[in-house]
Parts: structure tokens; sequence; C-alpha cells
């Protein structure tokens, strides 16, 4: 079976991908049968992001290819911004500690802790029935 797919080159925390079609057998960076585009997820500036060409993908589309996840959603973000490059940008990263504490702090816990006022060791102390006793 016939696919178009990515294939990752680029270099080390530099990913580029070329959108190629290839026999699904094959390995992700091994032979490929035609190259028609590329994604550049890391494009900055005048750098251009995505390039397709539709045409091709429309021909092997009509001769039983099947298009991966990514390459279809690419292919939309293509057809949609037009002929030419598209813009194409990726969501913004979201660590997953500043995610856990969006999830964790419920509605109503945003009450003001000064109000309680600073608590000595003594009093820390005595309300714990330790207080001062009697050695002996």
């Amino acid at each position: 079976m016939v696919k178009i797919r990515l294939a990752r080159s680029g270099a080390k925390k530099r990913p580029f991908y070329h959108i190629v079609v290839t026999d699904k057998r094959n390995a992700r960076d091994g032979r490929y049968i035609e190259r028609l585009g590329f994604f550049n997820p890391v494009a900055v500036g005048g750098e251009v992001p995505l390039r397709l060409d539709v045409e091709r993908v429309e021909y092997w589309k009509s001769h039983g290819a099947q298009l991966s996840e990514r390459v279809t959603n690419l292919v939309k973000s293509f057809n949609k911004h037009g002929e030419g490059e598209a813009a194409v940008r990726a969501a913004p990263p979201v660590s997953k500690a500043k995610e856990a504490a969006n999830q964790q702090v419920p509605a109503g816990a945003t009450g003001d802790v000064s109000d309680a006022g600073p608590e000595t060791a003594e009093q820390k102390t005595d309300e714990s029935g330790l207080g001062e006793q009697p050695q002996g």
C-alpha cells in the first residue's frame, strides 16, 4: 500500500520534514517514490513553513495512496490558505507544570492567607498540647 507521509530530516532539535510518497513497509526515513514538498515546524522570520505540490497529492490520492494523519492536516491547512506557501502555526507549548497547576486550583480557593496573621512558635506548641510541661 502506498502512503503519503512525513520523512524526518534536519539536525538534532531542529526537525525538518519531507512530504513523501512511499510504500508503507519502508522505514520512516527510508526509500521513497516521490517527494511532494516539505514542512518546517520551526520556521522563523522569512522562512517558508510549508510547501506542497497539491496536484501531485491529488494524483496519488486518485491512485489509492493514503495520507497520514499529519499530512492530511497539512494539506487542509495549505488549501485553506490558498495557493503558494501556507502559514502553518503550531500551538504554543504549555509546560506540564503549568497545566497541572491550572487543573489543581479550585475556583473558590483563591483566599488571602495574610488574614490569619503570623503565628509564633509558642502558639504552635500550645495548640498541639506539648507546651511547657514539668520535667521529672
